[in-house]
């Protein structure tokens, strides 16, 4: 039997996912040009400074990836737990990403760097927040693993075997509205500039106290 994801799950996950492109796509299109979702090229921009002996570059980049894991401890420590489950503290988590977007945008604009770190910090939050549901890993800030995922999938497919078909959706569902984010992104800052940021922080912080709320008044036995 095909298992399911839950409403709730495939409408988190693809607006985590949406927002996280959306973020991506201000980190490469404001001054600095860089990715802010993911860690790959920050860690191979430290690489790069060391080598070539600019300490202060170097600095930079060992302070976005710096700040991505502090929001990531920062969310360990609130949730607890690594499976996807209705009732944990997803809310608060939300509600601090979008305060730190909200800070990132204006810094951002007015060409900082720590606008980068506020912005790296968040999306550490979010993609610590879930991690799997029913085996299927949920990374709404990269895509990587994804289509890595994906590839194995179809390839067992291909050869025949069995495939849950639960992952194979969830690497379209993330993959699918990061780019979209990613688009939606493009757009927005050809009208707005660095401050589009100004929706996925409206956007994670409204889902956050929402659910906040849901979770303190239709869920037993949990605090706001």
């Amino acid at each position: 039997m095909l298992r399911q994801l839950p409403r709730w799950a495939w409408i988190g996950g693809g607006l985590l996912a949406f927002v996280a492109g959306g973020i991506n796509t201000v980190g490469y299109l404001c001054f600095r040009h860089q990715p802010i979702t993911h860690l790959t090229g920050t860690s191979t921009e430290i690489g790069i400074a060391l080598a070539r002996g600019d300490g202060g570059e170097a600095l930079h980049w060992v302070l976005a990836l710096g700040a991505f894991l502090a929001g990531a401890v920062t969310s360990g420590f609130i949730v607890q737990q690594h499976t996807l489950k209705l009732g944990r503290r997803y809310g608060v988590v939300l509600m601090i990403e979008s305060l730190a977007l909200f800070l990132a945008t204006p810094l951002i604009h007015q060409g900082r760097d720590l606008g980068i770190y506020f912005a790296s910090a968040a999306c550490g939050l979010q993609n610590a927040m879930v991690s799997t549901y029913s085996g299927a890993t949920f990374r709404t800030t990269h895509l990587t693993g994804i289509f890595t995922d994906l590839g194995i999938y179809l390839g067992q497919r291909l050869r025949g075997l069995e495939v849950d078909m639960l992952r194979i959706h969830v690497c379209l569902l993330v993959a699918g509205h990061f780019i979209a984010g990613a688009a939606a992104g493009a757009l927005g800052f050809a009208l707005w500039r660095e401050r589009v940021l100004l929706v996925p922080a409206v956007l994670t912080g409204v889902v956050g106290l929402g659910y906040a709320v849901y979770r303190h008044y239709r869920l037993p036995g949990n605090g706001a």
